[in-house]
C-alpha cells in the first residue's frame, strides 16, 4: 500500500509575498504537485496534507530563532497555495489534514499510526522545502521503515544548493526512489 504526504504547500512558503517563501521554484512545481495529489485521490490512496502550524508570539518554539514568523494560525499565510487550495476544498473528505509544529510531519503527530492502520509501506513525498521539512519527514519515514518515493518535479526550496544536496541524500543515504 502507498500513501502521499503533501508538505507545507502554503501561501507563506510559496507565494511571492509569503513570509518564508520558496518563490518561483515553489510556484513552478504547482501543476505537478496538484496532479500527483489528484492521481492519489483518484486511486483512493491515502493522502495527507501536512501543514506547518505556529502560534503568534510563541517564544518557546526553536524555529522562532531561525526564521521569521510563518504559517501562523488564523492568517492567510497558512492557507494552501493556488490550485492545491481548490483541489483540497473539492476533495477534503478524502484527504487527511495534519497540523505539524516541527519540520518532520512525524514529529509529535499521529502520522505513523495513521499510515500503519492503513498498512501503508511506501510513502510518496511532495512539497516544500526539499532540504528542510521534506528532508526531515523523509529521514523519520526511513527510520520508521517506510519505502520512500520523492517526486523531484514536485519538491522545491529557497536554497538551490540545499535542494540538490537533499535530492542526492534521499537517493544515496535513505535509499529513496527519486522520480520525475
Amino acid at each position: 500500500m502507498q500513501g502521499l504526504v503533501v508538505i507545507d504547500y502554503t501561501h507563506d512558503f510559496v507565494a511571492t509575498d509569503g513570509a518564508l517563501t520558496t518563490g518561483q521554484p515553489g510556484q513552478a512545481i504547482e501543476k505537478n504537485l496538484v496532479q500527483i495529489a489528484r492521481d492519489f485521490v483518484t486511486n483512493e490512496d491515502f493522502v495527507v496534507m501536512a501543514v506547518d502550524r505556529h502560534d503568534q508570539n510563541d517564544t518557546y518554539h526553536p524555529e522562532n530563532k531561525l526564521f521569521p514568523p510563518h504559517n501562523l494560525v488564523g492568517t492567510p499565510g497558512r492557507e494552501l497555495y493556488g490550485e492545491l487550495a481548490d483541489f483540497y476544498q473539492a476533495h477534503r473528505s478524502k484527504i487527511y489534514w495534519l497540523d505539524k509544529r516541527h519540520y518532520s510531519a512525524f514529529c509529535g503527530t499521529d502520522l505513523d499510526l495513521r499510515l500503519r492502520e492503513r498498512q501503508i509501506t511506501t510513502l510518496h513525498l511532495v512539497g516544500v522545502c526539499t532540504d528542510i521539512c521534506v528532508l526531515h519527514t523523509a529521514v523519520d519515514a526511513y527510520n520508521l521503515g517506510y519505502q520512500l518515493v520523492i517526486h523531484e518535479s514536485a519538491v522545491a526550496s529557497f536554497d538551490p544548493v540545499g535542494h540538490e544536496w537533499a535530492l542526492r541524500h534521499f537517493k544515496n543515504t535513505l535509499g529513496a526512489k527519486v522520480v520525475d
